[in-house]
């Protein structure tokens, strides 16, 4: 079983990587990206029975500093 974690940084949280890609994506002629925001995402292969419940109790200890990111959990 597959599980993907969308890790992101909350809404407030100053993205420094994701002002320098838009600030790069202009210079390079891309005028119309008003924001960028980057994340990560993790993919894991689970052994069968991992509920969606464990995964985020892995991503609530590890995969996301839950002060500053938030993240969202895709099972299948």
């Amino acid at each position: 079983m597959k599980a993907r974690v969308h890790v992101m940084l909350k809404n407030g949280v100053l993205d420094p990587q994701g002002e320098a890609v838009r600030h790069a994506l202009g210079a390079l002629g891309f005028d119309g990206v008003n924001g960028v925001r980057q994340g990560k995402v993790i993919e894991l292969d689970l052994a069968e029975g991992t509920s969606e419940a464990d995964v985020a109790a892995m991503c609530e200890k590890l995969l996301a500093n839950t002060v500053i990111e938030s993240y969202s959990v895709e099972m299948g």
